[in-house]
């Protein structure tokens, strides 16, 4: 029986440990306020992107990415957050563009990835816990 206890104890603490914490770092707040503020969708040829396909799209999708670096703040202030926590709301970001998918280019899509990796680098996330892939990959989403 007492053998039992110390494996269910340390099964638990496994669990609770696996959630880790994140060091944000000091300046990210600052950093995803500077994302916030850059332009969006613009032609980068760092990245081989050609720019928006359809100027329609840029401020929605504009909006989109800076609610989510609102998101990534909003987590960045609290004083313990965990990479799950970042996940979750990766995962509910790229939810919200569920309406709009369907009508965007390939080039849109993995720019849309890309921005969510950066947000993920300011917070020093190393994982999206494969969200990102799955949006990438139309999983969960449905195209034109």
């Amino acid at each position: 029986m007492k053998n039992l206890l110390i494996i269910l104890f340390s099964i638990s603490f496994v669990a609770v440990t696996a959630q880790k914490k994140i060091k944000t770092p000091k300046n990210a707040i600052q950093d995803l306020e500077r994302f916030n503020e850059q332009p969006k969708f613009d032609e980068d040829f760092m990245i081989d992107y050609p720019g928006i396909s359809d100027e329609v799209y840029r401020p929605e999708l504009t909006s989109l990415i800076n609610l989510s670096a609102d998101d990534f703040i909003e987590i960045a202030s609290k004083t313990t957050s965990t990479a799950k926590d970042y996940q979750e709301k990766i995962k509910e970001g790229l939810q919200r563009f569920s309406t709009i998918y369907p009508d965007l280019k390939t080039a849109d899509i993995e720019r849309i990835a890309s921005y969510y990796e950066e947000l993920m680098t300011i917070v020093n996330l190393n994982s999206s816990n494969g969200y990102i892939s799955k949006f990438r990959r139309d999983i969960g989403f449905e195209r034109n």
